[in-house]
């Protein structure tokens, strides 16, 4: 038996908390990952998972083992992909998921790292539902809102504020709200959530306390992008997010409004499997995105700006 390999794989499924996404992981077979697991449960003497047919957890000798090796085999895997890459090129295939309007938003970077290596062969999937990247087989997901469970690795690169905003043509028309009960009176956008299909409520900040309001749509659409189209052509107030309305702001198509009840409470964030496992052209596109877009002021408005049009 592989005893390192045989870890290895029992470290990926207490992590993934299945024996057949650690197989997809590791890129065997659920039967040679199981039985990879029972050698080394023989090899111990000790049983290290509990298994019924829907769900694996850790006995209390697992949960030992796993905190035992988690770090040396990190260490050792690091030392691995160093010695590799040594020779190695950063060439070959780079499977990527987004959300649409996101995936948009974050396309420049996407090919600047292709104009630096034309080598990578970029597979870019563009889907508003969450990519698990074992089961989808990718190997870096960008994601907005909260950080991404699931076993993955996550690294915020920008919060996202969601942003009240009219085109000047709207506000001309039909003037502009000065509190959050004025909505009201006003027509409004809504976003239809691509795993609920329900419409988003819109959210503030109320005092301390973040407050969600159903706001009665005019428009309501399952893509941001005809959202923020919408809002653009003064067809009604939409609730933005900043990676989608910042550049907007900045040339004058939209006005910011309500900007003192703006919140900032989610972020844009890079996912991916653990880092030292990944082939040398993943990890080079991770480190990229993080240079390019950590806390880069292109997509959300500083304190200053939102101060300026708070007045």
């Amino acid at each position: 038996m592989n005893e390192v390999r045989a870890i290895s794989i029992f470290v990926r499924a207490a992590t993934l908390g299945s024996l057949r996404r650690a197989a997809i992981d590791q890129g065997i077979s659920p039967q040679a990952a199981s039985h990879a697991v029972m050698q080394l449960e023989k090899s111990l003497g000790v049983r290290l998972f509990h298994r019924t047919t829907r769900k694996l957890s850790l006995t209390e000798e697992g949960q030992r083992l796993l905190q035992n090796v988690e770090p040396a085999l990190a260490m050792l895997t690091s030392a691995i992909a160093d010695a590799k890459s040594a020779k190695e090129d950063i060439a070959g295939p780079l499977r990527i998921s987004a959300p649409k309007a996101l995936g948009r938003a974050l396309w420049p970077p996407v090919l600047a790292f292709g104009a630096l290596y034309p080598d990578v062969e970029l597979d870019v999937r563009f889907d508003d539902h969450f990519t698990d990247l074992v089961e989808e087989r990718a190997d870096v997901g960008l994601r907005g809102g909260s950080a991404p469970a699931g076993g993955a690795i996550a690294r915020r690169l920008v919060p996202i504020q969601l942003i009240v905003c009219a085109s000047p043509a709207y506000i001309e028309r039909h003037g502009a709200p000065r509190t959050v009960d004025d909505l009201a009176s006003h027509r409004c956008t809504g976003y239809r959530r691509a795993n609920t299909g329900k419409q988003a409520p819109w959210e503030f900040m109320i005092g301390d306390e973040i407050v969600y309001r159903e706001i009665a749509a005019a428009l309501c659409t399952n893509d941001i992008d005809a959202e923020a189209d919408a809002v653009l052509a003064g067809l009604a107030i939409g609730q933005l997010g900043s990676f989608s309305a910042v550049t907007h702001i900045r040339e004058g198509r939209l006005v910011p409004l309500l900007t003192r009840h703006l919140t900032q409470r989610e972020s844009i964030y890079i996912y991916y499997r653990h880092r030292t496992e990944q082939p040398l052209r993943v990890r080079t596109f991770i480190d990229f995105m993080i240079e390019r877009l950590a806390d880069n002021g292109d997509f959300f408005l500083s304190s200053a700006e939102l101060r300026a049009f708070a007045k």
